[in-house]
């Protein structure tokens, strides 16, 4: 069993930044693919970002690229997800996933956090 715990939610205007942290415990994290995900009132839950065990490959959806990061330290048994010129389409719940296997299909992903909220004001 793993257990995640998201943070760093909140309400940010446009163009600005917030980092979100996921805190994990039960089974070994360093052996585990990370993951973050959103969902949007109305939409389906949606990939952001992943990054392996090592934490040496990192994918990214498109929408997110290059105004987004994520890490990992598993020193510490967490993942971050640096958000950076936010945008008002960015508002959603952002859930932090893990699972063995290196995927973005979010029906892969067997640990889940409770979610944190992101609202972006434009």
């Amino acid at each position: 069993q793993v257990q995640l715990v998201e943070s760093g939610g909140g309400l940010v205007q446009a163009g600005g930044s917030l980092r979100l942290s996921c805190a994990a415990s039960g089974r070994t994290f360093s052996r585990l693919t990370m993951a973050w995900f959103r969902q949007a009132p109305g939409k389906e839950r949606e990939f952001v970002s992943l990054i392996s065990w090592s934490g040496g490959s990192t994918q990214y959806a498109e929408s997110v690229k290059g105004r987004f990061t994520i890490s990992r330290d598993n020193a510490k048994n967490t993942v971050y997800l640096q958000m950076n010129s936010l945008k008002y389409e960015d508002t959603a719940v952002y859930y932090c996933a893990a699972e063995v296997l290196f995927t973005t299909n979010r029906n892969d992903y067997d640990y889940w956090g409770q979610g944190t909220q992101v609202t972006v004001s434009s």
